[in-house]
């Protein structure tokens, strides 16, 4: 009998992975919005138009599963994690939400279950790829740098979101944490522009962001660590404007007797400028660099990803290595190779060779190839 497997959430992500998931478990998609669940009708998923924030109803809905995959907006994830670990079941999940994940770990462990935290691409791939180097070598150093963007560029942003379009802007306001020397540095989102040359793409420009997550608790060993964001050199221009005016505050202000959140109305307007039309392609670039010593000996090793839009289908390169990084990580829990209970960042996912190779066979079977190169430091 196949497992059965519920995915929160059917956005540009949470239907790709429902696909995904079709192929070898019975498959249930979850969405208030019933518009967002006809692209999934015909491929023998089940679909279920239901309100994902009332956590009693949630509980009971997902009773008959044996996993639940998490794709709802970042402000909702906590509590519907902390939902999914009271009704004792084990998730995968890629809601980035904001609060950290570890306040439900002894409640996780207490109920026995498995629950996989940031499991996309970036935090994701990332942590599992630097998880599995730790066990292996002394890391002096780990930069990842990321970012999907349009193949078209269009003025005035040249950006493009798949994801919730008050996440993306959450980027750009959560202060950027990284590590230098063992200190946690904390600075402004967007800050420190730096051009970055990909090949195949041309010249980007990267900037602070809050990427690294679960990685300054989990890895405090390593004194320097940083994930920045990639975007098409001038964007970030428009953004620190609309940031320093104020359209990406939560502060409620008065509008002709109206309490309105301006990031409210920001999203409202920005999101049709971002939503990238039928037919237009974007690609995922990545890099990532881990230094420091193997064997009493420097090492380096590079991975670099360049995805791109699936032109056969229509799927997008962000939705792809976002989506099937989790869909990996999914068949990893389902089959018990990866039981670790309570809290489980993706880095825990990437210590046992078995499963890393395990993932990244699974993703360059779909198309999505990590490129590594490997010299002395």
């Amino acid at each position: 009998m196949k497992k059965k497997v519920i995915v929160l959430g059917a956005g540009l992500v949470g239907h790709v992975m429902a696909k995904d998931l079709a192929k070898n478990f019975e498959v249930t998609a979850a969405d208030i919005n019933e518009e967002a669940l006809k692209p999934l009708t015909g491929f023998g998923i089940a679909t279920l138009v239901t309100d994902l924030s009332d956590h009693e109803k949630l509980k009971q809905t997902i009773q008959p599963f044996d996993l639940i995959i998490g794709a709802v907006p970042g402000f909702m994830g906590l509590k519907n994690a902390q939902a999914v670990i009271e009704a004792g079941k084990n998730m995968v999940d890629i809601s980035f939400f904001a609060e950290d994940p570890f306040q439900l770990d002894e409640l996780a462990k207490k109920k026995d279950v498995t629950i996989v935290t940031d499991c996309g691409v970036a935090p994701g791939m990332g942590n599992i790829i630097l998880g599995y180097h730790n066990q292996r070598m002394k890391i002096n150093a780990y930069e990842c740098l990321v970012g999907g963007l349009p193949v078209v560029r269009e003025w005035p942003y040249e950006y493009k979101a798949v994801f919730s379009p008050i996440d993306v802007i959450e980027e750009y306001v959560r202060p950027a944490r990284y590590v230098q020397n063992h200190e946690v540095v904390v600075r402004e989102a967007l800050s420190d522009p730096e051009p970055v040359h990909f090949d195949g793409v041309g010249t980007l420009e990267s900037w602070n962001s809050d990427g690294l997550r679960s990685l300054i608790k989990t890895m405090p060993h390593i004194p320097n660590m940083i994930e920045k964001t990639l975007r098409y050199p001038g964007c970030i221009e428009y953004l620190r404007v609309l940031r320093e005016t104020g359209f990406f505050s939560y502060e409620e202000i008065d509008v002709r007797g109206k309490k309105i959140r301006p990031i409210d109305l920001t999203a409202k307007l920005l999101f049709p400028k971002w939503k990238l039309k039928p037919g237009e392609e974007e690609f995922t670039a990545m890099r990532i660099r881990i230094a420091g010593t193997e064997n009493e000996s420097p090492k380096k090793y590079e991975y670099q990803l360049l995805d791109r839009t699936e032109k056969s289908t229509g799927t997008l390169s962000m939705a792809r290595t976002t989506g099937y990084t989790c869909t990996a990580v999914a068949h990893l829990v389902l089959s018990g190779q990866f039981n670790r209970k309570g809290i489980c960042p993706p880095e825990y996912v990437g210590e046992k060779e078995t499963d890393f190779e395990f993932v990244v066979r699974y993703l360059a079977e779909r198309g999505v190839v990590y490129k590594k190169k490997e010299e002395p430091a």
